[in-house]
């Protein structure tokens, strides 16, 4: 391990820096580059051989020039205030449409187009319902979820706010009862009464979460909340070169700062007294031991507490199933209005009615996998043909990405592989339903001659990337205002100098960076000793 240039040893050969962050995904990476260009000496300490986490492209298939965002794929939650802050170089592109939701009425296909266009989507709404009430209602409820974004989403990175603060802040009663005090279900019955209209609202209630309309915990609504105040907007963006162009960027800005990054460098044990602490790490040489001032855990809350030796937290549990896909074309829809190039470059809903995600959870709950499988797809390379190699995209290929709901950890338990195979067969069934042709026949092979299709549970994203029970956001997310024991940013641990900069910290959850930057704020705001 080479020392930084700001680290020195102690008496015992010990190498030490100010701060010591754990994990080398978006989190990690942005507190690193926050304290590193404050001058503080970092070290990173990443288990795999390469930084990025769950934001990371790779090419996951064999011989073909195609680079996927193969865990987390959108962005909308990052602060221009970070990009900015740290002269990332980094390009986010709008998608050509917000989403397209195949349907059958009358026993014909149609579908509902929610475009960029406002009078496109009010002519999509009225084809699909027969009049202008849910266009109406659209306008409504969006309206009311803007005017919370515009005003909560700054909030972020600042110090937490109180509940009553924050209320205060969005000062609108209808809209603070209907997002932080009743289960979102009321609010979206109360403004639409079509089904597959309910249902897509919902979805950004879903992604990631495990839970009802009408759940009385309210995850469900705090699920809502990020996925709708991203940017003071709600807009889910594309990372032009993919996902690991956002955590390339943040690498590159750290070391430029001075901060040192070590990958294959696996954290097994957090030794600290409230005032110096050590971190021991495990490499293929041996266990080695640094100590710092700081240490910043990027990692799930579970993962601290098994470092720490302290009790563990409630076990987390992830409900998705994420499917990576490379076409030779994109496929037909049975819809003759439908464009595929226009319906696939935004989140395009199959089985995401609202009384068929009821049905899908209450039978996942039950440990049975749903018979129809909500999920939800996307086109990368209709917005950004770069993460295809040339011969790729001259011949017309595309990537496609799918996001199952409702495939909790549990479904997995018996047999694993045997109830993924079922479940992506009914998925893509789902799928298939909707469109002309078979997607099966529009898949890639390999430089093997296998289907370019990659399926990953919650079950192999706890084998691959350390998320305790494969959850995205490490654990339920929380409400973006103070609690018990978060401190002033909301990174606190029950350690003054051991701070949580992970998805679950408070608002965490998403690629953001923004429990990075908040613990870096915590950090360069403690005094010095």
């Amino acid at each position: 391990m080479t020392p930084h240039k700001g680290s020195h040893e102690s008496g015992r050969g010990t190498r030490r820096y100010d701060a010591v962050v754990v994990g080398g995904g978006h989190n990690g990476l942005v507190a690193a580059a926050y304290l590193a260009r404050a001058g503080r000496s970092v070290l990173v300490l990443e288990r795999l051989g390469h930084t990025g986490g769950a934001a990371v492209s790779t090419r996951p298939f064999p011989g073909v020039d195609a680079r996927l965002s193969r865990y987390s794929y959108l962005v909308s939650l990052l602060p221009a205030k970070i990009v900015r802050d740290l002269g990332l170089d980094l390009t986010l592109r709008p998608r050509a449409v917000s989403s397209y939701t195949p349907a059958r009425r009358a026993g014909r296909p149609t579908g509902l187009l929610v475009a960029r266009d406002e009078e496109r989507t009010r002519a999509s709404l009225a084809r699909l319902t027969g009049g202008d009430r849910e266009y109406r209602s659209w306008r409504r409820f969006h309206g009311m979820t803007g005017r919370v974004a515009r005003r909560v989403f700054p909030t972020l990175t600042e110090p937490l706010p109180t509940r009553a603060e924050l209320r205060r802040r969005v000062d609108d009663e209808d809209a603070w009862r209907a997002l932080f005090e009743e289960p979102l279900g009321r609010v979206i019955e109360a403004y639409f009464t079509d089904d597959l209209v309910r249902g897509v609202v919902l979805t950004d209630a879903l992604i990631g979460t495990f839970a009802d309309a009408h759940d009385p915990s309210l995850r469900q609504n705090r699920c809502f909340l990020y996925h709708v105040i991203g940017g003071g907007t709600g807009a889910w963006d594309v990372p032009v070169g993919g996902m690991g162009a956002l955590t390339d960027a943040l690498a590159a800005a750290a070391v430029r700062a001075g901060a040192e990054l070590a990958t294959g460098h696996e954290a097994v044990r957090i030794d600290s007294d409230g005032h110096t602490a050590e971190v021991t790490c495990r490499t293929a040489d041996g266990e080695h031991t640094v100590a710092a001032r700081h240490v910043l855990v990027a990692a799930a809350p579970q993962v601290l507490a098994a470092l720490t030796g302290d009790a563990p937290p409630p076990p987390a549990e992830g409900a998705q199933l994420k499917v990576n896909m490379l076409l030779t074309r994109l496929p037909a829809l049975r819809d003759p209005a439908a464009d595929p190039r226009e319906a696939f470059a935004g989140t395009f809903h199959v089985a995401e009615g609202y009384r068929n995600l009821a049905a899908a959870q209450v039978s996942a709950a039950s440990g049975t996998p749903p018979a129809a499988p909500p999920a939800e797809l996307y086109c990368h390379s209709l917005t950004d043909p770069t993460i295809l190699g040339p011969d790729l995209a001259r011949r017309g290929h595309h990537t496609l990405t799918l996001f199952g709901l409702h495939t909790p950890a549990r479904l997995f338990a018996r047999d694993h592989d045997a109830v993924r195979d079922d479940l992506l067969a009914a998925t893509l069934a789902q799928v298939d339903a909707h469109l002309a042709e078979p997607l099966a026949g529009c898949l890639a092979t390999d430089a093997d001659g296998r289907p370019c299709l990659e399926v990953r549970t919650p079950p192999e994203l706890e084998r691959d990337l350390g998320l305790p029970g494969g959850h995205i956001f490490h654990r339920d997310l929380s409400w973006p205002y103070a609690r018990d024991g978060a401190g002033r940013w909301g990174v606190a641990t029950g350690r003054p100098n051991v701070l949580l900069c992970g998805a679950g910290a408070v608002r965490g959850g998403g690629v953001s960076g923004v429990p990075g930057h908040n613990a870096a704020m915590a950090v360069l705001e403690s005094p010095a000793r």
